[in-house]
């Protein structure tokens, strides 16, 4: 990726945040990183922000303390302001009726944890390219 990328991701597991961190920082995009813990602090930075300063993309797990990453997946979808933010889902789940609830509900992709930096690039490849 040559430019930078506003990117939120909304994880509550700090170990997985960390890592997430991480395969960001070795690809240089974690400058412009914003972390939600739950998916009321994301809806609440999402709304509180200025159009330019919307995520380009959205990183989100499924599993969060308040809500579920699918219940918020499908609230983001319905709002016309974030509606066109990519949302790639990164969880431990690989259950078929997570996968395509996620795909039905507009994910632009779906990796599962732990998530190697080959799949993260493609994913960002064929979203950005």
């Amino acid at each position: 990726m040559e430019r930078e990328l506003r990117i939120m991701l909304i994880e509550d597991d700090l170990l997985d945040a960390a890592a997430a961190r991480r395969l960001l920082r070795h690809n240089a995009l974690d400058r412009d990183l914003v972390i939600a813990a739950d998916g009321r602090q994301a809806v609440s930075i999402l709304q509180n922000s200025a159009p330019a300063d919307l995520p380009q993309l959205i990183l989100l797990d499924i599993n969060l303390p308040d809500t579920s990453g699918i219940e918020l997946l499908k609230n983001i979808k319905k709002e016309d302001k974030f509606k066109d933010i990519p949302v790639v889902i990164l969880t431990g789940s690989n259950e078929d009726k997570d996968i395509q609830k996620s795909y039905d509900l507009g994910a632009k992709s779906y990796l599962v944890k732990p998530i190697s930096n080959e799949a993260f690039l493609l994913v960002l490849k064929t979203l950005f390219s």
